[in-house]
């Protein structure tokens, strides 16, 4: 191995707490990487961006740079996981990087906070698809079939999580295209009918340019949660160590440029009073086109394979993350156990059953309860990881030595890692005192897990200091 730079530097005297590991056999490498790309974007586009334009309306045009900003964020995460996944070729990307870092406490947090975040937005993807079903079938406001409604979009896609990685892949790859060639083809298509009339004013919220700009994003923010997703499942990608990045990379730039124009064009498509009242966007923009009003039904088709897909691959992430902790010790041991498809079925069947937790609760309690506020805390719960993971290639980065670098790839490396740190305590900033304050209660609650998890573990305390004595020899004899 030529290395040439910190990361290359240290990618093999890194067993660290691996090395404390059961040796467990070989991955099947099930996702090449237009199944990796397609399982970044379709856990990115899920079903926000048809109604994100009408979200962030009220703060003006000023919201098209915010998605350029959280754009830039989230290509920068991309490389930044990617870089990762050299040192790290393993499942559970974003539990593994803080671990081996800092120690097996980070690695929990970084994972319970994760994991948090995806089964609470997938309960939330399962009650977006109700809408949309509405409209295709109206369901006259009966909250028991609304219900019903969104268990079937939860179960459907857990049960092709049951049938093995390959269906996973498959059931992407599909999705993906056929949600986003018909909002590409919006996003292009309909650019040639806009009118500069119906943009409205840059900053229409009454704050200043920049709290609007930060208020948009924090809006904006739950749209890009999935960049990470091949560094997750990094265990199932062909050739990890080059296609992690790649995916990111293709997955997150495609996703941007499908939100951006997508909703450039809703925005000069739709007078600016109208969009900020409007329930489905996207569907009035294919009605300015066409003159008609089959633009809700064909858009309403869209969006439910869309998020379906979505909840295809949150699953699969669901069940990825704490697996790869209970190998470690770090998660409750059934989570360790995989399935004859290669899929970790217990975590499937917790991230279901807590999902139909909250949707009943929805639909019991009504929408302003538990289930909006738990909703709110997705967007800390999905970027403490990402600090973490950052923080992380920082610490990496700093343990490397001047004769094993080039100064053009330290430079590289820290600058993205840097931005992805700042951005990601931008994220967090920017979801909002509640939520930051109900999020860290949320992680916090995580700590007697942990607490539990280790006691039970034998002598802990000498195991500790031995494996960190052992990865401290070995990076020394690497470098």
């Amino acid at each position: 191995m030529t290395a040439t730079d910190p990361t290359d530097a240290t990618e093999a005297a890194e067993p660290g707490p691996r090395t404390a590991t059961a040796p467990a056999a070989a991955p099947r490498r099930t996702f090449g990487l237009a199944a990796a790309t397609a399982l970044v974007m379709g856990n990115i586009i899920g079903g926000g961006i048809f109604a994100l334009p009408a979200a962030v309306a009220p703060y003006g045009t000023v919201s098209l740079l915010a998605f350029v900003v959280l754009s830039v964020a989230a290509v920068l995460l991309a490389l930044l996981f990617g870089r990762l996944a050299r040192r790290s070729p393993v499942t559970g990307g974003l539990y593994v990087y803080p671990r081996d870092a800092f120690g097996p406490f980070a690695g929990f947090l970084s994972a319970w906070s994760y994991w948090t975040m995806c089964w609470v937005s997938i309960a939330a993807l399962a009650v977006a698809v109700v809408g949309y079903v509405d409209v295709l079938t109206p369901l006259h406001g009966n909250h028991l079939l609304e219900g019903l409604v969104a268990l079937a979009a939860l179960w459907l896609p857990a049960a092709a999580n049951f049938a093995g990685t390959r269906w996973v892949g498959a059931v992407q790859i599909v999705s993906t295209v056929l949600k986003f060639v018909p909002l590409l083809l919006v996003a292009t298509i309909g650019l040639f009918f806009v009118h500069a009339r119906n943009f409205g004013p840059f900053n229409a919220s009454g704050d200043s340019a920049p709290g609007a700009l930060a208020a948009a994003a924090a809006l904006l923010l739950y749209s890009f949660l999935g960049v990470e997703s091949a560094a997750v499942s990094a265990g199932e990608v062909d050739d990890p160590e080059r296609n992690v990045g790649r995916a990111g990379i293709l997955g997150t730039l495609g996703s941007a440029l499908v939100y951006i124009l997508g909703t450039v064009a809703v925005f000069g498509l739709v007078p600016h009073d109208e969009l900020v009242k409007s329930g489905a966007p996207f569907a009035d923009a294919v009605n300015a086109i066409t003159g008609g009003h089959w633009g809700g039904t064909a858009i309403s088709l869209v969006a439910v394979a869309s998020i379906v897909g979505c909840l295809n691959g949150w699953i699969l992430l669901a069940a990825q993350m704490p697996y790869a902790a209970a190998r470690d010790g770090l998660f409750p041991a059934p989570f360790a156990k995989v399935g004859k498809g290669g899929v970790p079925g217990f975590g499937v069947w917790a991230v279901a059953v807590l999902g139909t937790l909250l949707i009943a609760l929805n639909y019991t309690a009504g929408p302003d309860t538990t289930f909006r506020v738990l909703v709110l805390i997705t967007t800390f719960t999905g970027c403490v990881p990402y600090l973490l993971s950052a923080a992380a290639q920082l610490y990496w980065l700093a343990r490397g030595t001047r004769e094993r670098v080039r100064p053009a790839g330290l430079v590289r490396d820290l600058v993205v890692a840097a931005l992805s740190f700042a951005f990601s305590f931008w994220l967090i900033a920017g979801a909002g005192y509640a939520a930051v304050y109900q999020g860290v209660l949320f992680l916090f609650a995580g700590i007697p897990v942990y607490v539990w998890l280790r006691g039970r573990r034998p002598d802990p305390e000498a195991e500790e200091p031995a494996q960190a004595e052992g990865a401290v020899e070995a990076v020394e004899a690497a470098l």
